[in-house]
């Protein structure tokens, strides 16, 4: 629909669905690894392959631009953007100061009750690993909990400027978390590290429940250097 001269086109409800559309399917097959790094984004293909216009095209590469999973070059079009070491680097940063952060505002808040039922439900799950013979056989529930976790963090993150950080870090987030699926060794570490920083927040011990998030983070980052070292054929990298 378009405004009086000298106005913004304003997108109209069916092409903003189209824009939506496009952009959750993008993310999503990138965010899966179904798109690689360095894959060139054709607008012509794309648009057919999705069923959309190519201006909601646009708009919907222009957000995922915006949030890092796609990279613009002025003559040469977009493409998937690379997850170099730098970059992970990068986001692990961003992710330790959010997220100890974030631990310190559940600690000191006044109900802590949910922290209460993950910390039974983390120390069930540590019990069922340790006499699991195949932790992979345990992989699903073992993420669906740290999911229910990453949601009792973020969920109740009144500050709007917090809010929209932490949602730009999740989505590259988990991009980098299809790396660490392939180490389901690391996965009994993991929920022990979930669970001492429940422990340290249903306790309200922001020190602690900051320290315990951060060595969960700096341990997941060493993990994924490992799988990337592994992957280039680099001997003797601590998994």
């Amino acid at each position: 629909m378009h405004g009086s001269a000298g106005s913004q086109v304003e997108v109209v409800p069916a092409e903003q669905s189209q824009v939506d559309r496009a952009y959750e399917q993008l993310s999503e097959e990138i965010i899966r690894g179904e798109l690689v790094g360095g894959v060139h984004l054709s607008e012509v293909a794309l648009a057919e392959r999705l069923g959309v216009s190519r201006t909601p095209l646009r708009q919907a590469i222009q957000r995922l631009t915006l949030e890092g999973l796609v990279k613009t070059t002025p003559g040469r079009g977009a493409f998937v953007s690379e997850l170099t070491l730098s970059e992970i680097a990068n986001l692990f940063q961003v992710r330790e100061a959010l997220e100890t952060y974030i631990a310190r505002l559940h600690a000191r808040a006044g109900d802590r009750s949910e922290f209460e039922g993950l910390r039974a439900d983390f120390e069930a799950q540590q019990t069922i690993l340790r006499t699991a013979r195949r932790i992979e056989d345990h992989i699903d529930d073992c993420y669906a909990l740290v999911a229910r976790m990453d949601a009792a963090l973020y969920d109740g993150i009144v500050n709007p400027y917090l809010d929209e950080a932490a949602r730009a870090m999740r989505r590259n987030l988990r991009r980098i978390r299809q790396i660490a699926r392939r180490t389901p060794v690391r996965m009994a570490a993991t929920i022990e590290e979930h669970l001492a920083i429940c422990q340290a927040i249903h306790a309200g011990d922001e020190d602690q429940a900051a320290k315990a998030t951060a060595a969960h983070i700096n341990n997941s980052f060493h993990n994924i250097l490992g799988v990337i070292a592994a992957d280039a054929g680099i001997p003797g990298t601590p998994r």
